[in-house]
């Protein structure tokens, strides 16, 4: 991996060089070597920015596809400004000689791979023939969710609920949903993802069908929740046992006992346990984020040494 000048890509250029179905192994592959001792990656360290209440965390990883870094800024009320509560930027270097690779903005990174992430969840614990899918929130993870689930699972019908009605109802028209009352989507669901940014449960074990699969994504704060102590008493998956036990307030405040790391499910080490209820917590990591840049490093890498050598080829001619 050398080159001669650090590639800079800016959102449009990671889209150009990303796709879903190609990220749905990657963060597979991801997982197992996380969890089979492969990747060097502290806890992310957080910082609090107060006012107006929001996040910077650092995330760095050595793993077996690169070295890299990843810059992140969670402000929730963004929201309210139109403006996105997740920006990020990852730099990638050259492991053997810490050299720069890429910089490149990561806030598509961060909307896509978690999603693939929750896609490889599902594709390993939801139900065969799981056919509702039930969505809590209308974000971009919202949306980056629906685009991947989709392609594990064939589902035929997904219910929509939102805390802003107008919102539910404006998402469910994009995708082809029903927008309703949250016990409503999630009552008789198959899969369950819940990407909101809710700070008390949302969602109630009561609710859930048994054998379902929940995929929750938000509350990445300990002192937040999205599920209540019900829900996070079935079989729980985490991305990281570390992580969760520190940064989860689903896991801490509920005393949830973790079945498995996912990437320890993935490399078959432990029984996914598909006949149960199961809930995957992903708060999300560094080791994702580089093999997602990676995917696209490589990719851009690709196309403009193939420009260059199309110029070298036209000077000659």
């Amino acid at each position: 991996m050398k080159t001669d000048q650090p590639l800079f890509l800016n959102e449009d250029q990671v889209r150009q060089h990303l796709r879903m179905a190609d990220l749905i192994p990657a963060m597979e592959k991801a997982l197992i070597d996380f969890s089979s001792g492969k990747v060097t990656q502290p806890v992310r360290s957080v910082i609090n920015v107060d006012p107006p209440g929001g996040f910077l965390g650092l995330m760095p990883a050595l793993t077996p596809d690169g070295l890299g870094l990843k810059a992140v800024t969670f402000y929730p009320s963004n929201a309210g400004r139109g403006i996105p509560t997740h920006m990020a930027t990852i730099f990638l270097c050259d492991p053997e000689t810490g050299g720069p690779l890429a910089i490149m903005d990561g806030r598509l990174i961060t909307e896509m791979r978690t999603a693939a992430v929750s896609a490889a969840a599902t594709k390993l614990l939801a139900p065969r023939d799981a056919t509702i899918l039930a969505i809590l929130g209308s974000g971009v993870q919202a949306h980056s969710h629906v685009e991947a689930l989709r392609l594990v699972r064939n589902f035929e019908e997904i219910r929509v609920w939102s805390p802003t009605k107008e919102h539910a109802e404006r998402f469910a028209k994009e995708i082809g949903a029903t927008a309703t009352s949250v016990e409503q989507a999630i009552s008789g669901a198959d899969v369950i993802v819940t990407a909101t940014n809710s700070k008390t449960p949302v969602l109630k074990g009561l609710w859930l069908k048994p054998g379902c699969h929940v995929n929750a994504v938000g509350a990445c704060r300990p002192d937040w929740r999205e599920l209540d102590d019900e829900a996070m008493s079935n079989v729980v998956f985490v991305d990281s046992r570390e992580g969760a036990t520190k940064e989860s307030g689903d896991v801490m405040l509920s005393g949830a006992n973790i079945h498995a790391e996912l990437g320890e499910a993935l490399a078959g080490k432990v029984p996914p346990r598909t006949n149960e209820t199961t809930i995957f917590k992903s708060l999300g990591m560094a080791v994702e984020d580089i093999a997602a840049a990676m995917l696209v490093y490589r990719s851009a890498k690709n196309n403009r040494e193939r420009k260059e050598s199309g110029n070298n080829s036209d000077m000659k001619n």
